[in-house]
């Protein structure tokens, strides 16, 4: 006999994944979504199964706050194996192309700045992104040609770690869409040599970072009451956010999808995006106009 299911809990919150290596961004999900029995799970930025890192989990009603997550910014740390470029600019690929340049340390850092700031990026074959409704990396694998056109992207920073003839571990501080793998193998082909990732963690998202992340291992070593208390709230993904602090009566229009204004001094007249509380919990997600606040999204 098959062993019964898990009854599904309506829990919210946030646990802050380390993803260990050779695991998709999808069963990660899968495994905490189970280890906590909830009903509903999202993750906010897929990671390659061959990176570590930073996977911010949602449960519940924090999957209302996946958007502001993702679009927060994320730090990464690689490293560029000099030498040699694969189809997937990354350790999983084969070798498509060699080189016996490898560049100093001074040659490497007087690079970076041209890869910082807004630039132009051609994402990797080997990607999540659709053409013509089917996923990049089912193409190249099928032998299609792929094509993929050049996106603007921001990197704020690229700082060196540390460097030696083998390889070079940077530090890549940039907005969403950035692909590092494309990074480094763009950096390797500026320097006249080639390259790919053979090293790459997430050390943040948005305001969670690796202070913040438990392992599935720690999980797994918990029982369920230690392991809800280890969740942080919703609101923890509005920390870069402003909130607009609402009364009862307020609280229940919004609850409602209706706008309230905002009074009492110092209360804003404009903001672009910002959340709604009410005795510390989130009701909402929106904007102010005219000194009003507009809920977009509506969390129970």
């Amino acid at each position: 006999m098959s062993a019964p299911k898990r009854a599904k809990r309506a829990i919210s919150g946030w646990v802050v994944l380390n993803k260990p290596y050779n695991m998709t961004s999808t069963q990660a999900v899968g495994k905490v979504r189970w280890l906590f029995s909830a009903a509903k799970a999202g993750h906010a930025g897929t990671l390659d199964p061959l990176a570590t890192g930073i996977l911010p989990i949602a449960l519940g009603e924090a999957t209302k706050a996946v958007p502001q997550v993702q679009d927060g910014t994320k730090v990464y740390h690689f490293a560029i194996l000099w030498g040699s470029a694969t189809t997937t600019d990354d350790a999983e690929g084969e070798v498509v192309a060699t080189s016996d340049v490898r560049p100093d340390q001074a040659a490497v850092e007087a690079i970076l700045p041209r890869f910082t700031g807004t630039i132009m990026q051609r994402p990797p074959i080997y990607s999540a992104l659709k053409i013509d409704g089917e996923r990049a990396y089912d193409l190249a694998r099928a032998g299609e040609t792929v094509e993929l056109a050049e996106r603007e992207i921001q990197v704020d920073e690229l700082n060196l770690i540390s460097h030696d003839s083998e390889k070079t571990v940077l530090e890549a501080v940039c907005g969403k869409g950035t692909y590092v793998r494309s990074l480094a193998r763009d950096i390797a082909e500026a320097l006249g040599t080639r390259g790919h990732v053979s090293m790459l963690h997430r050390a943040a998202v948005g305001p969670f970072n690796d202070a913040d992340a438990l392992t599935i291992d720690q999980l797994e070593a918990l029982e369920q009451p230690e392991r809800d208390a280890l969740l942080k709230g919703v609101a923890a993904g509005f920390s870069d956010l402003p909130e607009i602090r609402l009364d009862a009566a307020q609280a229940s229009a919004v609850r409602h999808g209706n706008t309230v204004l905002l009074t009492g001094a110092g209360s804003p007249i404009t903001l672009d995006e910002c959340w709604a509380s009410f005795k510390g919990e989130v009701l909402a997600t929106g904007w102010v106009e005219f000194g009003q606040f507009r809920p977009k999204r509506v969390f129970n």
